[in-house]
C-alpha cells in the first residue's frame, strides 16, 4: 500500500462538494495544519530566505485553498514588520469566497479564482512561490510542470510544503480524524492524502533540472522544498 503513490481521487477534488461540507473541511484543514506544523514547515523556509524589512516582497499561494497557510503567513509578516503582498489562486470559488472571508482582516492578502496553470503563465514574476499541501493532489507530470513554472515566475524561490508517504503518517492521522473530525472529506482525505504523498526519491526524480533545490524532511512526516531561482551553471 504504501510502496507507490495512489492515484485514487480525494473527495476534495471532486467538482460538485456541498458548501457547507466543503467549509466545515477547510476549518479542519486549518486546525491540523497549525497543530501539526504543516505551516510552520512553510515558514521555515521563507525564514532562511532572510527577508528584510525594507522592501515589499510579492507571495503568490498556489491552490491555496482556505487561505490558511496566507493568514500564517501574514501574522508572521507583521509580527516581523516584513512588508507583504500576498496572493492566493485556486480553482474552486467556494474555496476563494471562503478564504476571503476568513482573511477578510488582512488587506495584504488577495485571492483569484483560476486554473493554477493558465494563471501562472499569464503573471509578471512575484518575489516568492509557495505550494502548501497541494502538490499530492497532482499526478507526477502536473507537479513538474508546476515546479518549473512556479520557479521560472518567482524571483527569488518556490517552496513547496507536502506529505510524506509514510505508514506512521497515515495510521496516524487515521486515528487522530476518526478521534476528532466531523468532516468525512478530512476523515477520508487526510489518509488518503499521505498515501498520495511522496518518498524523497520520488521527489528527487520530479524537481526540474538546472535548478538549485534543497529538500529536507520535517516533523509531521513532511517534505520542505525549496526551489530557488538562479539557475545552476547560471
Amino acid at each position: 500500500m504504501f510502496q507507490y503513490r495512489s492515484t485514487q481521487k480525494e473527495l476534495l477534488d471532486e467538482e460538485q462538494i456541498p458548501k457547507q461540507d466543503l467549509y466545515r473541511n477547510l476549518f479542519e484543514l486549518n486546525q491540523i495544519n497549525s497543530l501539526l506544523g504543516g505551516h510552520a514547515v512553510t515558514l521555515n523556509a521563507l525564514k532562511q530566505l532572510k527577508l528584510v524589512e525594507d522592501k515589499t516582497y510579492r507571495i503568490l499561494d498556489i491552490g491555496c485553498g482556505g487561505g490558511d497557510t496566507l493568514m500564517a503567513i501574514a501574522k508572521w509578516g507583521r509580527k516581523n514588520n516584513l512588508q507583504l503582498q500576498l496572493i492566493g489562486v485556486d480553482l474552486k470559488a467556494d474555496c476563494i469566497h471562503y478564504a476571503t472571508e476568513f482573511c477578510a482582516n488582512y488587506p495584504e492578502i488577495s485571492f483569484v479564482q483560476s486554473d493554477y496553470a493558465a494563471w501562472l503563465q499569464k503573471q509578471s514574476e512575484v518575489d516568492i512561490s509557495i505550494s502548501s499541501l497541494f502538490c499530492h493532489h497532482l499526478p507526477n507530470q502536473d507537479i513538474a510542470n508546476l515546479m518549473r513554472l512556479g520557479a521560472e515566475l518567482s524571483s527569488t524561490a518556490l517552496i513547496i510544503n507536502d506529505l510524506h508517504r509514510h505508514p506512521l503518517a497515515y495510521y496516524s492521522i487515521a486515528f487522530l480524524t476518526k478521534l476528532f473530525s466531523k468532516s468525512y472529506l478530512v476523515k477520508n482525505d487526510a489518509k488518503l492524502s499521505v498515501l498520495r504523498g511522496f518518498t524523497r526519491k520520488e521527489i528527487q526524480q520530479i524537481l526540474p533540472p538546472n535548478y538549485s533545490a534543497s529538500l529536507k524532511w520535517k516533523w509531521a512526516f513532511r517534505w520542505q522544498i525549496t526551489i530557488y531561482k538562479c539557475a545552476l551553471g547560471g
